[in-house]
């Protein structure tokens, strides 16, 4: 069985070879931005965020940390930290899971499938279920708005909502891990 670190180098090292554009903070395999695109046939096609992500010390036991740098209109996405609420992520995570899968599975699935009833946004998931239409209009409006190449080079890289959203985005994690068998 590899260590935690031998893991973290491997997953990164995966993602680094990938068609991902990967950028690591001070050359530290544990904190790094992905450019991440928005999947096609959905209201974010076209839509270009810069993905912050940070892996615990005990991954691939503990779940990573994922936040959107720029600006998105979600309902499982904190507008203002761009903190994720994704169920696969925080509680059902797995250490068959790795770095590709998030970029490749959960996060374009997330972006397919809101979950209107598990809101941290709540202005999107009451208009996604009262009015679908507009809030497919509003989701389009912030892609043009705030997810261009642009808006991804320039999202800022303040440090506190970093904090805010490593806390954020796997709290729960530790209390779920508790009960699950892996």
């Amino acid at each position: 069985m590899s260590t935690p670190r031998r893991r973290i180098e491997t997953d990164v090292m995966k993602l680094l070879m990938s068609d991902y554009e990967v950028t690591l903070v001070n050359d530290n395999m544990q904190e790094f931005y992905v450019r991440f695109h928005g999947p096609t046939d959905t209201p974010f096609t076209g839509g270009v965020w810069k993905v912050h992500v940070e892996l615990p010390d005990q991954y691939p036991y503990k779940s990573p940390s994922i936040g959107f740098m720029n600006r998105i209109f979600h309902p499982n996405i904190d507008e203002v930290s761009g903190s994720v609420c994704l169920d696969v992520i925080n509680q059902t995570w797995s250490p068959m899971f790795d770095m590709i899968n998030i970029f490749e599975v959960f996060l374009p699935q997330l972006l397919r499938y809101p979950n209107p009833t598990d809101p941290l946004n709540g202005e999107a998931a009451a208009l996604l279920m009262r009015e679908p239409t507009k809030y497919e209009v509003k989701v389009k409006d912030y892609v043009s708005r705030y997810a261009t190449k642009e808006a991804a080079d320039a999202a800022a890289d303040d440090s506190s909502d970093e904090d805010e959203m490593s806390s954020v985005s796997y709290a729960s994690s530790e209390d779920e891990a508790a009960g699950m068998e892996l």
